[in-house]
């Protein structure tokens, strides 16, 4: 067999075979084929996935013992039939010729090298040698791409001696330290010849379109993000789904959303800092109230508040009860919180009194000077908390 059926045939979808041999591996029951279907992972390009028989097929892999498929649950040698999930590989399709495309036009048309790619499960992506790309220049790499799916140009595989390579107009990065024999080779007629052992469409036009949905910066190039095919329509389907929920949510016409959404914001920043000035008015005015109360030590639980309020509630009181000591603690869904100030003149050791609630409560605590503070799990030890702060404070 000089080179497996999904190679020779990428169109075919089932295959008459036979199990050679089974291993049970670490990561489960593996097979041998005479011949497969199915893609095994590399060049980018995840591999296939599909059926032997009625056994799941979960990946697919070349090793030094010929191209292994892991399963679902064993298989015995003999005759089976390989089924391909067709959609999973027609999509791996689309993408990895889309690469090939974009790759060949962002060299040969823009002077972008590519450095990298990765066929992702929603989008893919390559690297380009290229510091940073403008909206215009993404959409006129886009529209190159276009161009050429309008052309319809043939896409076609083939395999040469590796002493023919040099003379051919090839794009290559390099082949495989281990690779030994023919070199196979993609052609985008009049675009590009490539080393590669993916599978492609056999025309530009079953590419259906080609978005480039933007870039990011990337080891000192850029990482372009592209999408192809099928994936294109499901992009578009999410999108009028999302703008959809939108327009029902914030009552507003496409045009209207970013504007709306804007307004509504700035309404909600204004009304955040306002229930902010809120809180720590409340939060002085409660540091003033215990604080004229001129005991030793106060303590006092606020429900559902914020460690920023119990902060600001401290160090309200320490500063005018400057001989005596505050507990403040907050339970919440989320856990406990719990804060501990001294005023000025108060002889005591905070750092002690906060670990030894903290300790109490199974939490932690952290702070200098006058004020600590912390969390915990939750303040159902709250009152063995109080207790431990009452011995050290002798009272």
């Amino acid at each position: 067999m000089d080179a497996p059926a999904w190679e020779r045939q990428p169109y075919l979808q089932e295959l008459d075979t036979e199990v050679l041999a089974t291993e049970e591996g670490p990561d489960g029951p593996w097979a041998v084929l005479a011949d497969t279907v199915l893609y095994p992972e590399g060049g980018g390009q995840p591999s296939d996935q599909g059926r032997i028989g009625d056994v799941a097929v979960r990946e697919v892999r070349r090793t030094p013992k010929g191209v292994i498929h892991r399963l679902a649950a064993p298989l015995s040698p003999g005759p089976v039939t390989v089924r391909l999930d067709w959609l999973r590989r027609f999509d791996h399709m689309q993408q990895h010729t889309a690469q090939h495309l974009l790759t060949a036009l962002a060299q040969d048309r823009f002077g972008w090298p590519t450095t990298a790619f990765h066929l992702g499960q929603r989008v893919s992506d390559i690297e380009l040698d290229v510091p940073a790309l403008s909206q215009d220049q993404l959409q006129a790499l886009e529209e190159a791409a276009a161009a050429e799916i309008r052309r319809a140009r043939w896409v076609r595989c083939r395999r040469v001696a590796p002493e023919a390579l040099a003379a051919l107009p090839v794009r290559t990065r390099g082949l495989p330290a281990e690779h030994t024999g023919e070199v196979r080779l993609v052609e985008i007629e009049g675009i590009d010849v490539n080393t590669c052992g993916g599978t492609h469409v056999a025309n530009l036009c079953e590419l259906e379109s080609v978005v480039v949905l933007g870039a990011e910066p990337m080891r000192g190039g850029s990482r372009v993000f592209f999408a192809a095919g099928r994936r294109v329509r499901a992009l578009l389907r999410d999108h009028l789904d999302l703008a959809a929920q939108l327009r029902a949510v914030l009552a507003a016409p496409n045009h209207e959303l970013v504007a709306v959404a804007r307004t509504k914001l700035e309404a909600l920043h204004n009304a955040e800092r306002l229930v902010r000035r809120l809180q720590e008015a409340a939060a002085d005015a409660l540091g003033e109230q215990l604080a004229a109360q001129t005991q030793r030590f106060t303590c006092r639980n606020l429900e559902n508040e914020e460690m920023h309020v119990l902060q600001r509630t401290a160090r309200r009181f320490a500063a005018l009860a400057p001989t005596s000591v505050l507990l403040l603690t907050s339970a919440s869904p989320a856990g406990g919180l719990f804060c501990l100030a001294a005023g000025a003149h108060c002889p005591v050791d905070l750092a002690a009194l906060a670990h030894a609630f903290a300790a109490a409560v199974g939490g932690r605590a952290g702070g200098s000077g006058r004020l600590y503070q912390g969390k915990a799990p939750s303040l159902a030890e709250r009152e063995r908390g109080i207790a431990a702060v009452q011995r050290l404070l002798g009272s």
